[in-house]
């Protein structure tokens, strides 16, 4: 039983990355190829979808864009939720249970309550079709969860910490960033990790508050739709382009992702 047991973790890897291959192998199809039937390799190996990706601005504009504004948000996110999640780690005060259960339903709402409040108000003061308008719009969601995911990770500091820095003379913002944040960098880079995946494949609002300058990637993959059909192996090799920014996020992050599921955060 135990030697088969070990056949159980490859063989749901390989279902895992059965449906990364196969978007792989559809981004060097044409599309008359993945139409015209079933086949497990390119029969008509062809680079011109990366190459369309490449070399037309509405394209990699399109990358620059959306990697702009999750970045943007990630950082806004992050800096907001440093202070509040230590006020509730630190802190007792009125409502601060009932507090900290808002700023989590706010996490818990769909991106479609906010689409039309957004882009009026937007609208109204100039920042539609802005990279900051889609990144405080994001800002909605992150700030919550990533005050969520900070308080575990400050809860485990010992107090005492914060007594012996006061003692011996330490200003508040001197301690905070020069003792108590790298005690949590764990913790924030699982914030930022949550922060940027978020934002990164989140459609709705990114595709509703933006329309030529600030277009992000997912906007401008709707664009392969013709009277004809969609585009396949364009948006196949689209998706591939699109898979790389998390993957690397998830390679530097890693460590720190199974720290927060150690800690309950995650």
């Amino acid at each position: 039983m135990t030697r088969y047991a070990r056949f159980v973790p490859a063989i749901y890897i390989l279902f895992l990355l059965l449906p990364i291959y196969w978007l792989f192998s559809m981004s060097f199809k044409t599309t008359n190829e993945i139409l015209g039937g079933f086949t497990l390799f390119p029969q008509q190996f062809t680079l011109e979808n990366y190459r369309t990706i490449f070399t037309d601005p509405s394209w990699y504009w399109g990358y620059i864009n959306s990697i702009l504004y999750v970045t943007i948000n990630t950082v806004i996110s992050i800096c907001a939720a440093l202070p509040a999640a230590y006020a509730f780690s630190r802190y007792r005060f009125a409502g601060d249970k009932h507090l900290f259960f808002w700023l989590l339903t706010n996490r818990m709402a769909p991106p479609a309550v906010f689409a039309l409040p957004f882009f009026q108000l937007y609208s109204a003061v100039g920042l539609f079709d802005t990279h900051i308008a889609v990144a405080l719009a994001h800002c909605l969601f992150n700030i919550p969860l990533a005050v969520w995911i900070l308080e575990g990770f400050m809860s485990g500091v010992p107090r005492e910490l914060d007594e012996t820095a006061y003692v011996d003379g330490y200003s508040f913002p001197r301690f905070f960033f020069k003792i108590f944040v790298p005690n949590i960098t764990s913790g924030i880079g699982v914030a930022a990790f949550f922060c940027f995946m978020f934002s990164w494949v989140e459609m709705l609002l990114a595709k509703t508050l933006t329309a030529v300058d600030a277009k992000p990637i997912v906007a401008t993959m709707t664009k392969t739709a013709s009277s004809a059909g969609y585009e396949l192996g364009l948006l196949a090799a689209a998706g591939c382009l699109t898979i790389i920014p998390g993957a690397i996020v998830i390679y530097f992050v890693r460590n720190y992702i199974a720290k927060g599921f150690a800690l309950g955060r995650v």
